[in-house]
């Protein structure tokens, strides 16, 4: 289920860059429109998580802010209609998954909890890599398609580098996860498993 996660992340980031090009540039007032609608949704949200306690209430807050902030983030990459933008847009429901899986964790303990902050932060690295890597294949095309062929060969030089940079970063993330796990093991059985995980993601 993760890969296939991990896969449509991969996706919609994608098709945000190509789509989100022919997006026209919004008007000021539907620009007000949009930033008071976002204010009055997450006011009306804030009651709602008013009526509830402990951490019940913070997984409440971390999820009505990060909806606010990455409405205003998605507002802001319609508005602007920029590559930067529309990272950012990505960066923020990246940082807004986080700050709610993290919450989510604290309702475990011991060796479980800390899995689980591990796999937060993996898909949050995972996220943030893929929407990196897309804003500079997104860059590197747009330059290509206005230059000479040999810009165009550098853009599929850095395109190739962006992929192997998020490769990278994910697999060294996902290293983090897999040793979180085998801390719960002992003796051969965590040699065994801390090897096994060396092998998987390439790691000495």
């Amino acid at each position: 289920m993760r890969k296939f996660t991990v896969t449509a992340i991969a996706v919609a980031i994608g098709f945000t860059f190509s789509v989100g090009a022919m997006a026209q540039t919004m008007s000021k007032d539907d620009y007000k429109a949009g930033m008071d609608s976002i204010a009055a949704e997450y006011k009306s949200n804030k009651v709602s998580c008013e009526a509830l306690s402990g951490n019940a209430n913070d997984i409440c807050m971390a999820e009505i802010k990060g909806k606010e902030k990455v409405a205003k983030a998605d507002l802001e990459a319609r508005n602007k209609n920029t590559n930067e933008a529309r990272y950012d847009a990505l960066i923020a429901k990246a940082d807004a998954d986080y700050a709610v899986a993290k919450e989510k964790c604290d309702d475990q303990a011991g060796n479980v909890k800390d899995v689980c902050l591990k796999e937060a932060k993996a898909a949050e690295i995972a996220a943030k890599a893929d929407a990196k890597s897309q804003m500079k294949i997104s860059k590197a095309n747009k330059k290509a398609n206005d230059e000479s062929a040999e810009v165009r060969k550098d853009a599929r030089e850095t395109s190739a580098d962006a992929r192997h940079d998020a490769a990278s970063d994910k697999s060294d993330a996902n290293y983090s996860v897999a040793k979180e796990k085998c801390d719960a093991l002992a003796g051969g059985a965590k040699d065994s498993c801390m090897n096994e995980a060396k092998l998987n993601y390439g790691q000495k």
